[in-house]
This record gives C-alpha cells, sequence and structure tokens, in this order.
C-alpha cells in the first residue's frame, strides 16, 4: 500500500502540531466549518495517497506555473506529499520514453482510482495533427488516459473553455475537454491561469473526501465560482455610489475609484480573485489598477475589447450565483446610467431656464 499524505509528512521531520494546522488552513480555504477539520486530518492520516497523472495539450503551461507557487498549503507539501504525481512533463525529473512510462505504468496499476489532470486543450482538425503527443495526436492520449481514470480535472480555461486557442476562427478547431471526455465527471477550474490556492485545495479537497466538490451547472467549485468578482470587490462601494475611473491615471483612478468605466469585467465574471486573491493573497489585478479581462468565463477572448465598457450587467443582487443567473437577461445597468444622466440634464436645464439658483450640497 501506498504511504499516506501523514506518513511523508513525519518522514520530512513535520511535527504534529505543524500538521494539524495544515488541516487548518486547508478546512479554511475551502471555506468549510472548522469542525471539518478534524476530519481531514483523519483522512490525510490513513488514506493512501492518490496518483494524479497531469498532461499538457495547447497552453502555455502557465496553469503549472500557477500551482507551484501555492501557498496555502504549501506547493512541495501537495506536490510531493499529498498526491503521488506520477506524470507531469513539466515537473518531472524524468523524460522521454521512460517517463511516458510511468504514465503507461500508473493506469495499469490504479485502474479507476487515479485522477486525470488536464492543462489545455486538443485540436481536432487535420485529425489532429495540431498537437502530437508521443507521436500520436493529443485527443487520443486524453481519450486514452481518461479511460480509466476516476475523474478529470479541467486546469484552466484552455481546458474548461477552449480559450485563446479556440478564438474566432479556430483554424485548428481546438476544443474544451468536455467536448472529447463524455463519460467521466469533470471538474473545470477556469482562469489564465486559475488562483493557486484554488487549484491546490480543489485536489485536498478530491483527495480528502474521495469525491468532487458541488459544481454549478457549468462544472465549477461552487466553493469558489459562486460569486461574481464585483460582489466582493473592495472597489464595489464606489460603483454603487456611481463614482468611476473615467481614464486611465486620473485622479478617480489615484483615489482607487471603480473601473467599470475602463471595461472591467468584474460584474459579469465568476471567481474567487476578490477574495482569494493572488501571490499568496496579497493582490489581484482590479487591486494593482486594471479591470478585470474576465478570463475565467466562457469565450472571454471573442467579447471585443478587455477596455470596452460593458453595457449591460446582470443585476441580480450581492448574493447571486452563477446557477441562479443562469441564461436570463437581466437588468440594463449602462441604460440605467443614460436614463439617470438625461433626467439629471433635463432637470438642471430646467432650473437654468426659471432662473432658480441650485445651491451645491
Amino acid at each position: 500500500m501506498s504511504d499516506t499524505f501523514y506518513d511523508v509528512l513525519r518522514r520530512q521531520g513535520i511535527s504534529r502540531r505543524s500538521f494539524l494546522k495544515f488541516c487548518s488552513l486547508t478546512t479554511a480555504s475551502l471555506g468549510l466549518s472548522p469542525t471539518v477539520a478534524p476530519q481531514i486530518a483523519h483522512a490525510l492520516e490513513t488514506k493512501p495517497r492518490t496518483p494524479v497523472i497531469w498532461i499538457e495539450g495547447l497552453e502555455c503551461t502557465c496553469c503549472s506555473e500557477s500551482f507551484i507557487r501555492s501557498a496555502h498549503p504549501l506547493a512541495k507539501d501537495a506536490v510531493l506529499s499529498l498526491l503521488s504525481l506520477d506524470y507531469h512533463m513539466t515537473l518531472a525529473a524524468a523524460a522521454g520514453e521512460q517517463l511516458h512510462e510511468n504514465a503507461l505504468h500508473t493506469i495499469e496499476k490504479y485502474k479507476g482510482n487515479y485522477i486525470l489532470a488536464i492543462e489545455g486543450n486538443p485540436p481536432l482538425n487535420e485529425d489532429g495533427m495540431y498537437c502530437i503527443y508521443y507521436g500520436k495526436p493529443f485527443v487520443e492520449a486524453v481519450k486514452h488516459y481518461a479511460k480509466d481514470a476516476k475523474a478529470v480535472i479541467a486546469w484552466g480555461s484552455c481546458a474548461s473553455w477552449g480559450c485563446v486557442q479556440a478564438a474566432k476562427p479556430n483554424p485548428t478547431n481546438a476544443v474544451p475537454i468536455d467536448k472529447v471526455i463524455t463519460d467521466k465527471p469533470i471538474i473545470k477550474v477556469p482562469g489564465c491561469p486559475p488562483i493557486a490556492e484554488v487549484m491546490s485545495a480543489i485536489v485536498t479537497y478530491v483527495l480528502t473526501f474521495d469525491r468532487l466538490p458541488e459544481l454549478d451547472r457549468q462544472g465549477r467549485p461552487k466553493m469558489f465560482y459562486s460569486q461574481r468578482i464585483h460582489d466582493k470587490c473592495y472597489r464595489r462601494p464606489h460603483f454603487d455610489a456611481g463614482q468611476f475611473v473615467e481614464k486611465w491615471d486620473d485622479e478617480g483612478a489615484r483615489a482607487g475609484l471603480c473601473l467599470y468605466k475602463m471595461g472591467c469585467k468584474g460584474p459579469t465574471t465568476y471567481n474567487a480573485c476578490s477574495t482569494t486573491r493572488w501571490n499568496e493573497g496579497v493582490s489581484f489585478p482590479i487591486q494593482s489598477g486594471h479591470g478585470c479581462i474576465g478570463c475565467s468565463e466562457d469565450g472571454f477572448w471573442d467579447k471585443g475589447s478587455f477596455y470596452d465598457r460593458l453595457t449591460t450587467i446582470p443585476a441580480f443582487g450581492i448574493e447571486a450565483n452563477a446557477d441562479k443567473v443562469g441564461a436570463v437577461a437581466a437588468g440594463v445597468v449602462g441604460a440605467a446610467v443614460v436614463a439617470h444622466a438625461a433626467v439629471t440634464a433635463i432637470k438642471k436645464a430646467s432650473e437654468k431656464g426659471s432662473g432658480a439658483k441650485v445651491e451645491e450640497k
């Protein structure tokens, strides 16, 4: 039997106290009740490590780069202790056929009990010849590796939606993973790349509880993709007050006003950026002064300039989630702003015409 996560930590000199702290941090990052921490500790003490095969198709490796920078739990603990990463072309010490044999051995030995993590996507045009994997089209490797997997994780927007490879006119016919794998549960973790702590927390959840986290209607874990970035953004009060950045580096930008007019897609993007944040919780794009580009949403690359101002926003309230919103068209915020401006202009014109003096308050 394989070593448990706790066995490996003990051999590394990790104390019992540090182990329990790790379990508490993981529980918090997953948004679970503190009472669940002992359950996580028990699972990590008794369950053997789960083998993971991580393959890469059309992509830029940004998901792997993000994952290895996870702070809670530390990537070295997640990669080297929590899971048995039997195959990863970027992180592995082996290469070539020796590395390939590792994957084939895991598939055979742990049939039905390994997790397949996919970064990037397969192209289907020209019989898949735009992405070759050990002499064969990558799409064939995806199907072969997924056949006996317990579950599949689609890392990033490439695997989840298609991303830039599938952008119009999509000459290679690159497709998301769920267009190729149709008979396995798939956890979609979109983002370009996904947040490191989101990735490691999802892996921890699956390996600890031996089940998939609760998913929304699009296959994303609700614990991280149930709210819009806009809902928890620290600039939200400025949006509600009608205080916006009008142009880059103006007084509003220096004051940290809302970036909605600069094209921020936070009101229509579901992700944990405004709560979990990046770089060990230090910041996220909006905090650094740039609007959200909506990289975790389907088709974000084909929705015009990242700096085009949104004219329609689903106004379902601050606690809305993707399941509630569904495909229903909602209130038009842009129209409301225009209407308000028109009413104000008419009022001012009327007051000017009557000679009334308007006091500033």
